[in-house]
C-alpha cells in the first residue's frame, strides 16, 4: 500500500514537472471535416498529441525544429515555450537533415511523386502526372514546402493518409504529421519561417 502511494506521488510530481499543456484543436472548414473523417483513425495517436512544453531547442520564437531521432516537431513560441507535435520522418535510407525555409503553403495539396520515387517504387507510375488533394492523397490536409537558397528541396512538412506511421521512420524524407496537427501548424506558420531538421 505504501509503495503504491509513493509511486503515485512520484508520478504526479514527475508529470507536474513536465508542465505540459494541451493544444486546442484548430477550427476546421467543412471540406477539412469531410476529408479528415475519411482518413483512418489509429490507437497510437494518444502518445503523439500536441502539447505546449518548455522549449528544448534553444531556437528563436517562430522557428520550426524537427528532431528526426525522437520523432517530434517543435514550433518555438515566445517565453521559452514550444508546441511539440508527433511526426513520422524519413527512414534511414531516405532521411534528410538541414536548414530550410517555408517558401510556400498549400491546403489539400496536389501530389506529384518525384522521378526518383517512381524509379524506386514503380507502382507509383500512374501518379506521375500528379494526384489532386483529398483524403487519399499522401500529402494530407496541408503542406509546407521547404526551400534552400531559393530552390525547392522536394521535402515537405505535410499531413498524411497513413496516420499509423506517426512516431516512426516511414517516409521518403518528408516530415508527416496527423492532418489535424498540420492544420494547426499551417495556421500558425507564415511563409519565410525557418526550419531546422536535425
Amino acid at each position: 500500500m505504501k509503495q503504491t502511494v509513493i509511486l503515485a506521488l512520484a508520478m504526479s510530481t514527475l508529470l507536474g514537472a513536465c508542465q505540459y499543456k494541451s493544444v486546442n484543436a484548430p477550427a476546421l472548414s467543412a471540406r477539412d471535416a469531410e476529408y479528415i473523417a475519411l482518413v483512418p483513425k489509429f490507437d497510437h495517436q494518444i502518445t503523439h498529441l500536441p502539447y505546449e512544453i518548455v522549449d528544448p531547442t534553444g531556437q528563436s520564437p517562430g522557428t520550426i525544429v524537427v528532431d528526426t531521432k525522437e520523432k517530434y516537431l517543435y514550433y518555438v513560441l515566445p517565453n521559452k515555450k514550444a508546441i511539440r507535435y508527433g511526426v513520422a520522418t524519413g527512414d534511414e535510407a531516405f532521411g534528410w537533415t538541414g536548414e530550410a525555409v517555408v517558401a510556400r503553403k498549400a491546403e489539400w495539396p496536389r501530389w506529384t511523386p518525384p522521378a526518383e520515387m517512381i524509379a524506386r517504387w514503380p507502382h507509383l507510375a500512374p501518379r506521375a502526372g500528379g494526384m489532386e488533394g483529398g483524403p487519399d492523397n499522401p500529402l494530407g490536409a496541408r503542406a509546407l514546402y521547404l526551400y534552400q537558397n531559393g530552390r525547392d528541396t522536394l521535402y515537405r512538412i505535410h499531413g498524411t493518409n497513413e496516420p499509423e506511421t506517426i512516431g516512426r521512420s516511414a517516409s521518403s524524407g518528408c516530415i508527416r504529421m496527423r492532418n489535424i496537427d498540420v492544420i494547426d501548424l499551417f495556421n500558425r506558420v507564415p511563409s519565410g519561417t525557418k526550419v531546422i531538421v536535425t
